[in-house]
């Protein structure tokens, strides 16, 4: 009964969160279509990043007063809020984007994910999503694309022209390279090559690369980690039933030779970058398994 009415509760307040300061957000995204000059765009840009971290401090406090979740957050001293970052992170559940905000609010710029575009229909955080001008994603099959040749790098020119918006603020670009989330069934149908992950996608990241490269300040490498049996799902979070997550965050340099380069076209630059992204995934696999063994679970 109790994780029960602790998830009633914490549902609540969240909503209750979110219904006060939506109303505000989409009044000022409505007046960045409205207002002359790039200048004043851009200062309701920033308004609406404000709410959108207003909102993430008052979910912060509302896990924090309801929910007995312990936020094992290691490394990421020294982040800033007025230079951009490229966050990569594994990708497990939902629980997950509750994981990054303890992590990163107001420690550095508001996060920008790349959405299924699906997800525009969610009720209420679909309208801040589009406020916030995150870009929505549309995944397609093989088979489908066998069907329809001209949808194929229809994502990746969403991901450019997205990028190119970013380049005037401050911002925290969050890519999930699996591009799914991992679970055991995805893992045996890939036949991926990493024990704990589903097999890294590039071209996203190569993209986001060659259009705001310069303006990064390094890459925020975050592994997370969930100690026990099975991942815990956002009811699990919301009612209580989630004692710890462990954030493990490695701030790494930019190797300016990562968007030097044309991915699309140059065969030899696209598999400098995919190279990168395997070893990345080693070492993140690798890590997994250490934290795994550091709290006696089998790695």
């Amino acid at each position: 009964m109790r994780p029960l009415l602790t998830g009633i509760a914490t549902t609540l307040l969240l909503l209750l969160n979110t219904l006060i300061l939506i109303g505000p957000m989409l009044a000022i995204a409505l007046l960045k279509f409205i207002l002359p000059g790039q200048p004043l765009r851009d200062a309701c840009s920033r308004g609406v990043m404000w709410i959108a971290e207003t909102w993430a401090e008052n979910c912060k406090r509302v896990f924090s007063l309801l929910t007995p979740t312990h936020w094992d957050i290691r490394g990421g001293e020294g982040l800033r809020s007025d230079t951009s970052y490229l966050v990569i992170s594994n990708h497990q559940t939902w629980v997950d984007i509750p994981a990054l905000v303890q992590a990163f609010n107001r420690k550095a710029p508001y996060f920008k994910f790349f959405l299924k575009k699906e997800l525009i229909w969610v009720p209420f955080l679909g309208l801040a999503f589009w406020a916030l001008d995150y870009p929505f994603m549309k995944r397609h099959s093989k088979a489908f694309l066998e069907k329809h040749p001209e949808m194929k790098g229809k994502d990746l020119e969403i991901t450019k022209a997205a990028c190119e918006k970013f380049k005037r603020l401050p911002v925290t670009v969050v890519n999930y390279l699996e591009g799914t989330r991992f679970t055991p069934a995805k893992h045996a149908r890939q036949g991926s090559p990493y024990r704990h992950l589903l097999k890294p996608k590039a071209g996203g990241v190569a993209f986001v690369l060659a259009v705001l490269g310069e303006q990064l300040d390094a890459i925020l490498d975050v592994t997370l980690v969930y100690p026990g049996k099975g991942v815990p799902g956002f009811w699990a979070l919301l009612s209580g039933r989630v004692p710890r997550v462990i954030m493990d965050i490695r701030t790494r340099e930019l190797d300016p030779a990562l968007w030097q380069g044309d991915y699309e076209n140059d065969g030899e630059f696209r598999q400098y970058v995919q190279t990168w992204v395997s070893q990345l995934w080693q070492e993140k696999d690798a890590r997994i398994s250490q934290l795994r063994g550091e709290l006696g679970e089998a790695r």
